[in-house]
């Protein structure tokens, strides 16, 4: 598991496909392409989102509760093989992820119900998800599916993102499948969510080419826009 413990800003901008254009060409002069995208510069996220069933995280994020958490298994490219269980820890526009690997088996097994062997997991954090199984009646709800595209800038270790076609599962509960049913979000084909995440400092020369005045910040949450749908 990903013992670092650390807070970072997390900035998102709805845009448009023109703004996306026009930022991508901006950002390339100075940004490097992510090592892990495919040739065509993006990959894509497969999250199963946890909550319970009074909507304990969905309902948090639409009140603003300042400070919150949410977990979700992770996967990239439908690849099974390398899967990730995350929390995510959000205190304003300040983030945090823990993580830990867990294997196939072990995923299905959770997605199934069968959770004895979370009890004593190697992972703080699989013991963490076990309890609150448990006590809050966490179980996974929503599979959220989305393109990433992604660049990074080493000083402030600075990484941004375009995320496009973020579709949901809608009432489909099954999850881990090879063929996924589900649909798209947005309200306009193109639409899109840029992500500036940084550490202490946004470094000057990336702050001044994402400055526009057709950038509007927002507090867009991929979950909470995928549970509107079921």
């Amino acid at each position: 598991m990903n013992r670092t413990k650390r807070f970072r800003h997390e900035l998102k901008y709805r845009i448009i496909y023109a703004q996306y254009i026009e930022m991508r060409n901006r950002l390339q002069t100075v940004m490097c392409s992510d090592l892990h995208s495919g040739v065509d510069g993006r990959y894509l996220i497969r999250s199963i989102y946890f909550d319970n069933y009074m909507d304990k995280a969905l309902r948090e994020k639409t009140n603003g509760i300042p400070i919150r958490e949410k977990f979700r298994i992770r996967y990239y490219n439908d690849d099974f093989s390398f899967l990730t269980l995350e929390k995510k820890i959000k205190d304003n526009n300040l983030c945090m992820k823990v993580n830990t690997q867990i294997t196939e088996k072990e995923c299905r097994e959770l997605l199934e119900g069968r959770t004895a062997w979370m009890r004593a997991h190697a992972s703080p954090l699989v013991q963490e998800l076990y309890a609150k199984m448990c006590y809050q009646m966490l179980r996974p709800r929503v599979l959220v599916s989305y393109m990433r595209e992604p660049y990074i800038y080493q000083a402030g270790n600075v990484r941004i993102t375009f995320d496009s076609h973020i579709r949901t599962t809608l009432y489909h509960r099954e999850f881990l499948e090879e063929q996924v049913i589900d649909i798209d979000t947005a309200e306009e084909p193109q639409d899109m969510i840029m992500e500036v995440k940084y550490d202490a400092f946004l470094p000057e020369i990336i702050r001044q080419l994402i400055q526009t005045n057709t950038l509007r910040q927002t507090a867009f949450s991929k979950y909470e826009t995928c549970r509107q749908f079921g």
